[in-house]
Formats: C-alpha cells, sequence, structure tokens
C-alpha cells in the first residue's frame, strides 16, 4: 500500500471519527485530520503550516463575514419582507411568475453569503409562510426553500465550492458568474414550478396583505431597496472597470450595510453585526479548517497521490464516481467534500473547460446539505415550516436532486461547447 494512501486515510479516519463518533465540529475535525497527517508522516506538528493553511482562504474568510453584516442590515432594514410583499402584489394572480420569483427571493441571501443556511433561515423564513398560505404542504414548502438554499449558495457572485476548488489548484474566482447562472437560474425556475404549481392558489390581496408587513413599505417607499441596488451596480463595475471600481467584494459589502442603516426601519449596527458574524463563525471556521487539510495534503504527497489515482480511473467511472462520491461526502460538509474530492477530480477532468467544469462540481457539491445525517438544509427547512420530521422534507428532494446531478454532469461533459457560447 502506497505511504500517502495510507497518510490519507489516516487524516479520512480522523475526520469522520471526530464528526460522527466525537460530534466536533466540522472546522475542529478537519483541523485533527490535518495534524493526523502531519504525524503519520513523520512531518512532527510544524504549526507554521497550520496557520499557512488557515489563511489560505483569508479572502474568502472576509467575503463571507461582511457579506453576512449586509444581509443581515438588509434583514433589519425591513427590506426583505417589503420586498415579499411588493413580489406577492403584483404578481399573486400569476403563479408561473409569482414562485420563480418567490424562489430567487429565498435564494438571494445564499447568493450574497455563500451559506445554504442563511438562506433558509432567512428569507426563506420569510417566505415559507406566505407559501403555505398560498396552498403549499408544510413539506413541499420545506422542499421549496430547502433547495432555494442549495441553489442560492451555488448561484453567483458569492460560490464558496467554486472558490474552495479553484484554489485547491490555484486558480483564481474569475470568470464564474456565467456559468453559476446557466447552472442555477434555470433548475431554480424549473424547481418552483416543479413544487409549487401543483398546489398553489390564488389568494385574495386582503388576505395577504393581513399577513404581511406593509407598513416598512409604505413608510421609507422603494429607498429600501437602494442598498440591494448599489451593491449590484458595485459589483458589475468591478468586473467591467477594475481600475476604477475594483474595490473587492468585502468593501462593496459594508458600502451596502452602511446604506442599510439609513434607507428603513432604525437598528443596532453592533448587535446586527456581532448577530451576523457569531451566525458566519461555522462556516469561517470550516473554511480555516479547509485550507489546513489542504495544506497538509500538499506538504505530505497525498494531494498528488490523489490526483494520480483520479487520472487513472476509466471516464466512465470518473462520472459514476463524481456523482456518488462528493455527495455522499458532503454530508459531512459541502465545503469539505469540494476540498477533498472536488479539487483532484477537476484535475483529473483537464481536458474539460476548468471554469465550467468547477462550476458544475460546486452545485454536486452542494447536495451535501441534503445527505443525512446532517442535512443542514432540509433539517433547518423542516424547522422553519414546523415540520417535526425532516424526512418528509429530505423525501421531495430525492428526484430533484438526481436532476441536478444530471445537469451538472452535462455541463462537465459539454463544458467546451458551453464556454464557447459566451
Amino acid at each position: 500500500m502506497p505511504f500517502e494512501l495510507v497518510i490519507f486515510l489516516a487524516m479520512v479516519g480522523v475526520f469522520a471519527a471526530g464528526c460522527f463518533a466525537a460530534k466536533l465540529p466540522v472546522s475542529l475535525s478537519m483541523l485533527l485530520a490535518a495534524c493526523a497527517g502531519l504525524l503519520v508522516s513523520g512531518n512532527g506538528l510544524p504549526v507554521r503550516h497550520l496557520v499557512e493553511g488557515t489563511f489560505g482562504y483569508v479572502d474568502t474568510i472576509l467575503v463571507i463575514a461582511t457579506a453576512m453584516v449586509f444581509m443581515r442590515t438588509v434583514q433589519e432594514s425591513g427590506a426583505l419582507e417589503a420586498l415579499n410583499a411588493v413580489i406577492l402584489r403584483r404578481f399573486r394572480t400569476v403563479p408561473a411568475l409569482l414562485l420563480p420569483l418567490l424562489m430567487l427571493v429565498a435564494m438571494f441571501p445564499g447568493m450574497i453569503t455563500g451559506s445554504s443556511s442563511a438562506s433558509v433561515l432567512t428569507a426563506g423564513a420569510v417566505v415559507a409562510p406566505v407559501l403555505i398560505l398560498l396552498g403549499l404542504p408544510a413539506p413541499v414548502t420545506g422542499a421549496f426553500i430547502a433547495m432555494a438554499g442549495i441553489l442560492g449558495m451555488i448561484a453567483p457572485p458569492v460560490n464558496i465550492p467554486a472558490m474552495i476548488i479553484g484554489g485547491g489548484i490555484d486558480m483564481p474566482y474569475v470568470g464564474f458568474e456565467v456559468p453559476l447562472a446557466l447552472l442555477t437560474f434555470p433548475l431554480a425556475v424549473l424547481f418552483s414550478l416543479w413544487f409549487g404549481l401543483p398546489h398553489v392558489k390564488v389568494v385574495e390581496w386582503e388576505v395577504l396583505a393581513a399577513k404581511l408587513d406593509l407598513e416598512t413599505y409604505k413608510k421609507y417607499g422603494i429607498r429600501l431597496f437602494l442598498p440591494i441596488l448599489v451593491v449590484a451596480v458595485l459589483m458589475v463595475l468591478g468586473k467591467t472597470l477594475p481600475q476604477v471600481f475594483g474595490m473587492g467584494l468585502p468593501v462593496v459589502f459594508l458600502i451596502g450595510a452602511a446604506l442599510g442603516l439609513v434607507v428603513g426601519k432604525r437598528f443596532n449596527i453592533l448587535s446586527a453585526s456581532k448577530a451576523a458574524v457569531n451566525d458566519a463563525l461555522p462556516v469561517l471556521g470550516i473554511l480555516a479548517g479547509v485550507g489546513m487539510f489542504i495544506q497538509v495534503m500538499t506538504l505530505t504527497g497525498v494531494r498528488g497521490f490523489v490526483v494520480v489515482s483520479a487520472l487513472s480511473v476509466p471516464p466512465a467511472l470518473l462520472y459514476a464516481a463524481i456523482a456518488v462520491s462528493i455527495p455522499l461526502f458532503g454530508a459531512v460538509s459541502a465545503f469539505g467534500a469540494s476540498s477533498v474530492l472536488g479539487v483532484p477530480f477537476l484535475l483529473a477532468l483537464l481536458g474539460r473547460d476548468q471554469i465550467v467544469t468547477a462550476a458544475a462540481l460546486s452545485l454536486i457539491a452542494s447536495l451535501g446539505d441534503f445527505m443525512p445525517p446532517t442535512a443542514l438544509s432540509a433539517i433547518f427547512a423542516a424547522q422553519v415550516v414546523g415540520e417535526s420530521k425532516y424526512s418528509r422534507v429530505l423525501v421531495k428532494l430525492v428526484v430533484p436532486s438526481l436532476v441536478i446531478i444530471g445537469w451538472a454532469l452535462a455541463f462537465i461533459v459539454f463544458s467546451k461547447q458551453i464556454r464557447a457560447l459566451y
């Protein structure tokens, strides 16, 4: 047995034991796995490599932390509920338009923060009562917002799994917007209609109005949405005119958060920021742990061994391995699956367009949030809709998950043709 395989098995074993047996946080389990790899390889415990690994994703950590602060200000200012009310008032009689728009609202926090949990617990909690009022059963509503969570996590502009996969081969997070949009937005429309059309009914505006917060929008008007608009414009300008507006996503999000203070309801920015960072800490810890894990894999030669092994797999089996192993490993962490498996699979697919392929792999990795026993998106969605058994939500997501895998694999197979379209 190759020594690199022994090291890799030791790291994965410690990681799995920490998560499942000891019930430790994913971030701490990754730290212990990195230490195990160092010890088994005979490198001792050089703190330098652990620190270097932690700082490997410092840019992403800053983006997530500031995005969570921005998202909290949007929520506290009343903009999310106001947006919900505006959409319902305009499109309540046209379910084929209403449902995709509600899906986009539920996706929005994930698009900004890169976290499926952020989508489910913020915008998802706002959208869920409306969906139930429109006639969707609780398990279906839970599946709707759980799907919005993972699609929002993968949709542009912020996609942490793609950042992790790209970072593993030193590929910058540039040029991902179009493939990520092509991967997620058609699915968002499809699944919103899939879950909603069989159950949705037209409800009188008076009934909906009694359940919505209309006073905030009446008081502050369209200016509530100014922070979202400014952030979107600055993001676009940062891509098109980087010499003038290339200030970086953390600064853009902080500008949006500052605007959120003055356009809507008043709130304590220090308390909101503290709560936002506290919510982001598990994700930030995972990113630090992923950095350590990859650093040790590189140091000990495990990363190269995994890549060479993946390259030796026949193409048909390679696609089957991607479809099965990445979601299953994602049961522990979609981010962990992106680093441990996404990176070597991307290197094994060097003949494909790397940006489109990395984007597709990130979509498959997101399904880890549906995998028991963790199933974070499904569990949080069940809590939001008041469903005691999250398995009732999870069963509604089985067929859509298979559709997602097939869609992502098609993007990998035809990645060059897709890249030629834009």
